[in-house]
């Protein structure tokens, strides 16, 4: 699996948008450290939860 995502990208998880967008932090193995606005920090394992990445980064 190949990710799409590195340290600073903001995202979101479509099947939780309530938690708001999301700054990731780390990436190790297959588990994303993020912050987001409105429930602090989560560590998404990406094998289970899809995140989106926000259009308009480099």
């Amino acid at each position: 699996m190949i990710l799409n995502f590195e340290p600073g990208d903001k995202v979101f998880n479509p099947n939780n948008k309530n938690w708001g967008i999301g700054q990731v932090q780390s990436i190790i193995n297959e588990k994303v450290t993020v912050n987001f606005q409105n429930v602090g920090k989560k560590v998404i394992n990406i094998k289970n939860i899809e995140l989106k990445k926000i259009d308009g980064q480099n």
